[in-house]
């Protein structure tokens, strides 16, 4: 079989790694050996110095017996998943085979295909992609480990999330019909998790008229006014503003 075939690693909510075909993630060394395990494959195109590993799994000033923790979770590590994938001794990396599966690289890949179908209005083709990027991104990663590496991935994901929804509901409206729903949930979480972005109010007013309820639409409208006068001393953009002006007839 293809090593790449039956190479898998999920890093957005549960762990899990699959290396050629086995099951791995159990076997790994204690929970400082699976944060590490995560740390090397998120930079596995840019490895990392065993002092950059050291700051990576210990928050605080490391202690002195750092480098020999360090030294003993590789040790471990390399007897689970094999020399031929830990490879490096003074940058340790993880060498995954051409085509391996790696979900936070796989939803970028998604969002990416999404945002090209989505900008030549092709919705059927921005559909799939769009939903997959969003669902990567929804999981979460590394639930429960505060580190500022961590923080740096969520950060990354958050705005992959973010562009996933605004893809999933401009397909959505483009598709029509009973997908029009899901631009309206999309309208409304974009608006949850970034309420200056103007883009989720904007596809949240198009997808309540498309259901003939222009007066929520319009309510919408006057919470973003409202919102960025007192806010920001500003105004909606001129795309919003064209839009509310075709909803009451201006």
């Amino acid at each position: 079989m293809d090593p790449s075939a039956s190479t898998r690693i999920q890093l957005c909510g549960r762990l899990v790694a699959v290396l050629d075909g086995r099951r791995i993630e159990d076997e790994l060394p204690s929970r400082q050996g699976r944060i590490l395990f995560a740390f090397l494959v998120v930079h596995r195109h840019s490895p990392r110095s065993r002092s950059q590993l050291v700051e990576a799994l210990w928050r605080e000033s490391p202690s002195a017996g750092a480098n020999g923790s360090l030294k003993s979770l590789l040790s471990k590590m390399r007897k689970v998943i094999g020399s031929e994938v830990l490879v490096g001794r003074d940058e340790p990396r993880i060498d995954l085979p051409a085509g391996a599966f790696v979900d936070t690289e796989a939803a970028a890949e998604r969002l990416h295909e999404a945002e090209s179908a989505v900008a030549m209005e092709n919705w059927t083709r921005a559909w799939a992609p769009a939903r997959a990027a969003l669902h990567t991104a929804t999981r979460g990663f590394l639930p429960n480990v505060d580190l500022p590496w961590v923080d740096e991935v969520r950060r990354g994901l958050e705005d992959v999330r973010i562009r996933a929804l605004e893809c999933v509901a401009a397909a959505a409206l483009g598709l029509g019909g009973p997908e029009v729903g899901a631009a309206e949930r999309s309208g409304r979480a974009l608006i949850e998790i970034a309420p200056f972005r103007e883009s989720g109010y904007l596809h949240l007013m198009r997808a309540l008229a498309a259901q003939d309820n222009v007066a929520e639409a319009i309510r919408i409208h006057e919470r973003l006014r409202n919102l960025l006068r007192e806010e920001l001393g500003t105004q909606p953009s001129a795309s919003v503003r064209e839009f509310y002006e075709q909803l009451v007839g201006v």
